[in-house]
């Protein structure tokens, strides 16, 4: 591979992983806030629906987390549109080869996520943080729910997108040999998409509800907002349960079965399977040896991998040995530890969740201390989960860059227009800018969690209701 098509990927790379860091959140907490709205505008205790009836101070406690999540959500949506411009021009400037010849199926995708999804998202957003007081309590209620369906949509639209470059699908040959879509209902229905889009839209509501119980953790151990500090770890544990059983069956099980069914080089590498085999071993641990072709060190559980892909414990799986090295993905080692620091990482913030909502079953929750500080550290976790996720995907797909039918590195613009110098020159101007929007980014979160809840009155404890603090 030339040297400026590997500028042009780091250059990519970076941006898109920095990039996602904030639609991580804005996604994970969209259902959250749209929740606690809910539950605040329709939970009066007239109401027939057990599930949403609530005591008139509950409501309030709910409005209250509603409004503070939305602070949070609306900063992580500002810097996650900044950030998200540059990859716009890089279509055109250091993949303009790419552009050329897939524009014709993917622009209507990307073009439906920035007018439908982002503005949509982006209007209603501004409803809702208008507050109470400016609009009607039904609007703004409905806003809340148009900012979960904005930022969801959205979401839908970029997988989409990714999904056509996974498992391209209802196109055909332009007049100049590009490709066009056929059927735009064809590319929404894509197989890929469904299974891909719901282990996603999972994966960002962990990271919304870890969020949720992380920021109450910390006022309970700091002993601030106590009814504010348990609606959120509340919310966010039981949240967090519910998406991560989500996350490992159906949606990770499905979307690892049609990579094991389109992508088998991709699915070999991810778990460093080399010899085809009948019953193949589920790799706990292990190194992989591209050289000598073996995984070293490994701890398996023996015809497991064939039973989780085809429920057949002695099912045939294609190993890397018989697929030719050129269709191999670039690094079969960033593949494979991509995704079992993935598997690794959602496999321990499963147990997290399950042992905090054990606790809040038993009544113990808000007094373990260790539990509270495990929610509070464990939160970083999910986004490293997510990416690397992503990179598994993406990574797993190479040496295509749309699978099948356009290598990467016939994607990039030409060396004589984006010179490697010219994309380095301009990768190390993002990490600058890129550092400066992530220092600007803390300092607002910080000046947010400082703030607190605007919980008015609410005691936020018992012994600051006996000294009439607020």
């Amino acid at each position: 591979m030339s040297s400026h098509v590997l500028v042009d990927r780091l250059q990519f790379a970076f941006t898109v992983t920095f990039h996602y860091l904030f639609p991580i959140l804005t996604m994970g907490l969209a259902i959250f806030i749209a929740y606690l709205k809910t539950v605040s505008y329709l939970g009066r205790e007239d109401r027939r629906f057990a599930l949403l009836r609530r005591t008139a101070v509950e409501r309030e406690d709910h409005e209250a987390a509603a409004r503070f999540w939305a602070k949070i959500f609306a900063v992580n949506f500002a810097v996650g549109v900044v950030t998200g411009i540059p990859m716009e021009f890089q279509f055109g400037t250091n993949w303009a080869s790419f552009s050329n010849y897939a524009g014709g199926v993917i622009g209507q995708t990307l073009a439906m996520e920035g007018v439908f999804a982002f503005f949509a998202e982006s209007v209603f957003l501004g409803i809702f943080l208008a507050g109470r007081d400016r609009v009607s309590a039904r609007v703004h209620w409905l806003s809340s729910l148009l900012v979960f369906a904005g930022s969801w949509l959205s979401g839908f639209f970029i997988i989409a997108t990714d999904a056509w470059m996974q498992h391209p699908v209802a196109w055909d040959h332009g007049p100049h040999g590009q490709a066009q879509l056929n059927s735009f209902w064809g590319l929404l229905t894509n197989r890929w998409v469904g299974w891909q889009y719901a282990h996603n839209m999972s994966g960002a509501a962990i990271t919304g509800a870890f969020v949720l119980a992380a920021m109450g953790a910390l006022f309970l151990l700091t002993g601030r907002h106590e009814r504010f500090a348990r609606l959120s770890v509340r919310v966010g544990v039981v949240g967090a349960l519910i998406f991560c059983a989500l996350q490992i069956y159906p949606t990770g099980d499905r979307s690892a079965h049609n990579v094991a069914q389109m992508q088998p080089s991709a699915f070999a590498a991810m778990e460093g399977l080399f010899p085809t085999a009948k019953g193949a071993p589920l790799v706990i641990i292990g190194n992989p040896d591209t050289q000598a072709r073996r995984l070293d060190s490994s701890l398996a559980l023996p015809d497991f991998l064939s039973f989780l892909t085809s429920r057949n414990w002695n099912e045939r799986l294609t190993g890397l040995n018989q697929i030719p090295t050129n269709q191999w993905p670039d690094s079969v080692p960033l593949v494979y530890y991509a995704y079992h620091i993935m598997v690794g990482l959602g496999t321990i913030l499963a147990l997290i969740a399950g042992l905090a909502v054990f606790l809040l079953w038993r009544g113990r929750l808000y007094r373990s201390r260790p539990m509270l500080w495990a929610l509070m550290l464990a939160f970083p976790f999910t986004y490293i989960a997510n990416i690397a996720g992503w990179t598994t995907a993406e990574a797993g797909r190479q040496p295509w860059v749309i699978y099948g039918l356009l290598h990467t590195r016939d994607a990039a613009s030409p060396a004589s227009s984006v010179p490697a110098g010219t994309g380095i020159f301009t990768l190390l101007g993002f990490c600058g800018l890129y550092l400066f929007v992530g220092i600007l980014f803390l300092a607002l979160m910080l000046r947010i969690v400082n703030q607190g809840p605007d919980d008015g009155a609410l005691p936020t404890s018992p012994a600051a209701a006996a000294a009439g603090g607020g």
